[in-house]
């Protein structure tokens, strides 16, 4: 049985020995800066492991994994600029460390590398491969537009949210599954249910990042615990709570929200207190299980043997219950 281990070591030394180009260097230093900040890398690993569901020379998967890791970092550097973010992964964005200009440019070509890498593939798997993988990136962008559109509305709806989240988030980790699984030799129900499962625990696994952003461990969460309420961002916690508040906890929400000038600290206490009196962190905990239930109830619709979904059904367990 593979081990989860050896295949994200694979990752880690591929990507260490990539170089993505070097002339001019102004160009290729960004990528080789963003790709070295230890992400997860848990979408690549998702490749993986399906590919490894189907075939064991899972190793045919390994640039066409690499390539769904290069296009997300691509978009997080191209969402830095949109968000204005100082900081990734704890270190400073790509158009703080260079320009705003070198970060577009910069990010262009690793969209680029990406394609590059899914020329791996089998060719026959390549029309059908870079027709899903240009649906998936146009359908993250969709939901980065809707993303920023909600910025500037208070009536979002949990269903609007869920939509936008599942294009800008969970089609990937959709797409990433799906792919190891036409990679490996997967028919095309079974690569259907690879897709199904990565879409729902996509949205399972962002509405457990907007639950620990309030009531994560800042030890394990890896950054500032609050985050989304001092900002007003707009989560799936501050949408419930915002169609449930009444009387005095709408006042006390809509004081907070309204107020410019702020102590940080007392402002993520209150909300988060308001939070807990309208049970929104049940209520978004039996959201995450519903989704990721969804997500194991697909992969066990797999004909494949119990002991070759063992790994994937292994770490996607992980995900459901990281707390970071």
């Amino acid at each position: 049985m593979i081990k989860t281990e050896q295949l994200l070591q694979t990752l880690h030394s591929e990507f260490d020995k990539s170089s993505y180009g070097n002339h001019p260097d102004e160009l290729y230093e960004p990528i080789r800066y963003i790709m070295s900040l230890n992400g997860k890398r848990f979408r690549p690993l998702l490749t993986l492991l399906a590919a490894s569901v189907f075939d064991d020379n899972w190793q045919n998967a390994l640039k066409p994994a690499m390539a769904v890791e290069i296009f997300h970092n691509f978009t997080l550097m191209h969402d830095d600029i949109m968000d204005k973010a100082p900081l990734r992964r704890g270190k400073a964005t790509v158009h703080e460390k260079w320009n705003a200009n070198t970060a577009i440019l910069s990010g262009d070509v690793m969209l680029i590398k990406a394609y590059d890498h899914l020329l791996d593939i089998n060719p026959n798997l390549l029309r059908q491969v870079l027709a899903r993988f240009n649906q998936t990136a146009a359908e993250v962008c969709e939901g980065q537009q809707l993303d920023m559109n909600f910025e500037t509305r208070w009536d979002v709806t949990e269903t609007e949210y869920l939509e936008m989240i599942r294009l800008k988030t969970s089609v990937l980790l959709g797409f990433a599954l799906e792919l190891g699984g036409m990679t490996g030799g997967a028919d095309q129900d079974s690569a259907r249910l690879l897709y199904k499962a990565g879409e729902s625990m996509g949205i399972g696994f962002q509405l457990k990042d907007d639950l620990l952003d309030v009531y994560g461990d800042p030890e394990k969460f890896g950054k500032q615990v609050g985050g989304d309420i001092i900002s007003n961002k707009k989560t799936f916690l501050l949408i419930e709570a915002l169609g449930k508040a009444e009387g005095v906890e709408k006042e006390e929400l809509n004081k907070w929200i309204a107020l410019e000038t702020f102590d940080k600290d007392e402002k993520v206490n209150a909300v988060r207190g308001i939070y807990d009196k309208l049970g929104i962190r049940e209520l978004t905990e039996a959201k995450i299980s519903e989704y990721f239930n969804s997500g194991f109830a697909s992969l066990e619709q797999l004909n494949v043997p119990a002991r070759r979904l063992q790994p994937l059904l292994q770490f996607v367990d992980q995900l459901v219950n990281r707390e970071q």
